[in-house]
């Protein structure tokens, strides 16, 4: 069981260590995955900004290489362009035609507007206060022409934009690359109308080296570079070009506002380029991909601790059966090999006792013996023979003690025996012989027994002498009131088995004899014949629980 413990904590720990490191994996795989398919959507939306933006751009060259009119100062400059721009795209705000005008010609332009229809012709700054042609020293940009017409575009015409904070160093900048240029962001229309970019286009009239005024178109800033799908992995900001700490985005209504720079969560930059100038989109992962790839990872983990448990489990099972199995098999084997030792010990035994009795019998029936006396003795000797192995059945075949062969059913008249000395555990082979000689010392002292009484006139007395592992075992058997006269005399088998039986089968001597009031038989063996550990440890391995070998 040790063993198999040990086997399924290894492969528990394998199991373990191979989760831990497939969730590792998993974890790094998840985390790379997402971080590519982050950066592929982040690109394609920079490069469809990008694309935007440059298509508005090519739409301002476009429409300033169209412009072919001999004087600037026309509040219809753009009638010539609006299928083509309409034709282009469509997503612009406002589109307007700005004419760098002198100031001897601002009276005309006031003239222009006038009959074009603007509601107010009075050409102004960028506030709404008029410009004097007096106090003007130098040429100004003012919006001549809009695109589309409607009562809140058209208010634009007449103002002066040269000095505007934003859209003044715009037509300043373009006027010197002779470029495109866009404009800071702003909110467009009005004061709290969307934010949004200006990109003004300089004009060169045939052979001319300076602009003779600018094509601006206004976008909202929205639709041009923060637009999201809502199912996408990111959100998109645009780094504020007036203040490096803020950015600005587009709320679920589309409507773009300005916040401070975020710090959290994954951070990609985007460059895109538009008018003149690079602008900064700031991309932000909206999910947390660190804590996707941790649940996912945990997620592996637990189907691989569960498969380890589950294999575990099984392993366990299935082992455990097939230990289980195992050891019946060898309970069994060691069972039939003790089932075979126990019956050639019993063959061996029964024969013995067999040999036994056939020799009673033997000796018993010889010719000449009367046949009732003989008869009584074969019963009895028999008797004390199946007494004995009663004794040594009931004790396992471990031997019995001394002082249960002198029971009233084995020897004749055993009440009036007086018996002493230790209660020692002989042999099974030792209280074969034993009981026979006590049943024929017994059997032989009939006729004294009537000169007794009520008194006993038997004494049997044996001790243990010496000290281990030389001790010595000592019988004694004393008839008193007896004699050569009055005892019967013993029969050939009795001398056979005083003289020479039992003291070889004990390893020791007798002798007999008659004093003047007793009959002595007296019998010393040596006690490790006596008790003979030997064949009780031989006896005890046959009748000890079977237990699986392991």
């Amino acid at each position: 069981m040790v063993r198999l413990g040990f086997i399924t904590g290894f492969i528990a720990l394998i199991g373990v260590l191979l989760s831990g490191l497939a969730a590792y994996r998993v974890h790094e795989q998840e985390l790379t995955v997402d971080g590519i398919a982050l950066a592929r959507a982040i690109d394609v939306h920079a490069s469809l900004v990008q694309d935007r933006l440059t298509e508005r751009e090519l739409l301002a060259r476009v429409s300033a290489g169209l412009f072919r009119s001999p004087s600037v100062i026309k509040a219809n400059m753009l009638q010539p362009l609006r299928s083509s721009i309409y034709a282009f795209k469509t997503d612009f705000v406002v589109a307007g035609w700005v004419a760098r005008l002198k100031p001897e010609e601002l009276s005309a332009a006031h003239t222009e507007l006038a009959n074009a229809g603007f509601p107010n012709s009075t050409i102004r700054s960028f506030d709404d206060n008029p410009l004097q042609a007096s106090t003007v020293s130098g040429p100004v940009d003012v919006v001549m022409d809009v695109e589309p017409r409607n009562a809140e575009t058209m208010s634009f015409a007449g103002r002066s934009l040269d000095r505007h904070p934003i859209l003044g160093p715009m037509l300043a900048s373009a006027m010197s690359e002779l470029t495109p240029v866009a404009s800071d962001p702003l909110p467009l229309l009005r004061k709290d109308g969307p934010m949004g970019l200006v990109l003004a286009a300089p004009v060169l009239q045939d052979n001319g080296t300076q602009p003779v005024g600018f094509v601006i178109f206004s976008y909202e800033l929205g639709p041009l570079m923060l637009t999201n799908d809502d199912l996408s992995l990111f959100s998109v900001a645009l780094k504020d070009p007036r203040n490096d700490d803020n950015e600005l985005i587009a709320t679920e209504r589309g409507s773009v506002v300005s916040r401070s720079a975020s710090s959290q969560g994954s951070v990609l930059i985007r460059k895109v380029f538009f008018g003149g100038r690079d602008w900064t989109l700031t991309y932000y992962a909206k999910t947390n991909a660190m804590n996707r790839a941790r649940q996912t990872a945990a997620i592996v983990a637990a189907i691989g601790l569960a498969l380890t448990a589950i294999v575990c489990g099984l392993f366990g099972y299935v082992a455990y059966n097939n230990l289980r199995l195992s050891r019946e098999i060898q309970v069994r084997i060691g069972f039939e090999r003790r089932l075979t030792a126990v019956i050639d010990e019993l063959n061996h035994r029964v024969k013995n006792i067999l040999a036994v009795i056939q020799s009673i019998v033997t000796r018993t029936l010889r010719h000449g013996s009367d046949i009732d006396s003989a008869r009584e003795l074969l019963i009895g000797r028999i008797h004390a023979m199946s007494n004995v192995v009663s004794l040594l059945s009931e004790s396992q075949w471990q031997g019995v003690y001394l002082k249960g062969l002198f029971e009233a059913r084995a020897i004749p008249h055993a009440e009036r025996i007086a018996i002493s000395g230790p209660d020692i555990v002989v042999s099974a082979r030792a209280a074969q012989s034993l009981s026979l000689l006590f049943f024929e010392l017994a059997s032989h002292s009939d006729e004294g027994l009537s000169l007794v009484g009520k008194h006993p006139h038997i004494v049997a007395h044996w001790e243990v002498t010496g000290e281990e592992p030389e001790t010595v075992f000592h019988f004694r058997w004393e008839e008193f009131n007896t004699s050569e006269a009055t005892r019967r005399a013993d029969s050939d088998f009795g001398l056979i088995l005083l003289d020479r039986v039992a003291p070889e089968a004990l390893g020791g001597t007798s002798k007999r004899y008659f004093t003047d009031v007793s009959y002595v038989y007296e019998l010393t063996a040596p006690m490790e014949t006596v008790v003979d550990m030997s064949e009780r440890d031989r006896t005890e391995q046959f009748s000890a629980p079977l237990k699986p070998v392991r």
